[in-house]
């Protein structure tokens, strides 16, 4: 993970939580539903889980009707500032875990295989994408990933227009690198990005100025819908370039006061994310439009969840029944 995602991630789990009330383990069983047939959950929902029972979270999960997971970074072959930076915040994130949770890829697989579920995508830093694709590619052809995925662009880094123009070229730098490894490469869009700066909303530069046969896109719907935009519009209009979701919910619709680039404005909004289904967002509304813009992947991530063992299960069980 980035520097600027590291910090982002340490602010978030140090906001104050709303506990999800024991009621809420009015549960249906998990079936699969006529809009959802896969469902996979981001690894940062459930860090303390699988830093205490790695394998007996996997089964867990798996007997939820979660079938695909996302991993984290950073990894031991990262970028050596994001494990630094990682070292650094991990005493007031209250775990440490990362990565492969201290197995070598090759047994993280297998511990995979062994309950069912599939690892198709992989968070990891900008450092580690701009420098060591080599390893990066192994560990994911290992895993069986097929995605390596910027969960944030550092702070630093698109503070303007030009910034963003930048980015864009090092996003196509990075897939074209991507492909010739036999990954593909994805951004993940957080809550900044999505107004417009100079006339121009970068986002929409992003998109538009990256080659979309090596550049996808992992929309965070709560992210993007407190930024102001609309999701179904989002995929409507971009076809084919967005490859996953990160599924979350709103208990009211919220916007950030300014330009959600700073994790202030975020701290604002944290409160305001539930489990999936238990919210404002259309769920149902994008998942559809999700399945006619050719997504594949359904990740759930509620960071800093204070009970994910009802939180994990209220959102399979929505997600599964559509």
């Amino acid at each position: 993970m980035s520097q600027g995602s590291l910090m982002h991630r340490r602010q978030f789990l140090l906001c104050s939580a709303t506990a999800l009330a024991a009621a809420t383990l009015h549960l249906r069983p998990a079936r699969a539903g006529a809009l959802v047939k896969k469902i996979g959950v981001q690894f940062f929902s459930i860090p303390k889980l699988l830093e205490k029972d790695f394998d007996g979270t996997l089964g867990w999960l798996k007997s939820l009707g979660y079938s695909e997971v996302e991993f984290y970074g950073p990894y031991e072959f990262s970028d050596p500032e994001a494990i630094s930076q990682w070292a650094k915040v991990t005493p007031q994130l209250g775990f440490s875990g990362s990565g492969f949770y201290g197995l070598s890829a090759p047994k993280a697989r297998a511990a995979l295989d062994k309950h069912g579920l599939s690892a198709p995508s992989m968070h990891t830093d900008l450092g580690t994408l701009q420098t060591r694709m080599g390893p990066l590619s192994d560990a994911a052809h290992a895993i069986g990933a097929t995605y390596v995925v910027l969960p944030a662009i550092p702070e630093g880094k698109r503070k303007t227009l030009d910034d963003y123009k930048r980015m864009a070229d090092a996003f196509n730098s990075i897939g074209a690198q991507a492909r010739k490894h036999g990954v593909q490469f994805g951004y993940h869009n957080h809550g900044y990005g999505l107004k417009e700066m100079q006339g121009q909303v970068p986002l929409q530069l992003l998109l538009k100025g990256t080659d979309p046969k090596s550049v996808f896109f992992e929309m965070d719907i709560y992210w993007t819908t407190a930024g102001g935009a609309d999701p179904v519009t989002l995929l409507k209009e971009h076809a084919s370039r967005y490859k996953m979701l990160h599924m979350k919910d709103m208990k009211e619709r919220k916007q950030f006061k300014g330009d959600g680039g700073d994790p202030g404005q975020w701290m604002e909004l944290f409160p305001y994310m539930t489990t999936v289904g238990d919210g404002v967002i259309d769920i149902k509304g994008i998942v559809a439009q999700a399945n006619a813009s050719g997504v594949e992947h359904l990740f759930v991530e509620q960071d800093m969840v204070a009970h994910p063992e009802v939180a994990m299960k209220r959102s399979a069980d929505y997600l599964l029944a559509l």
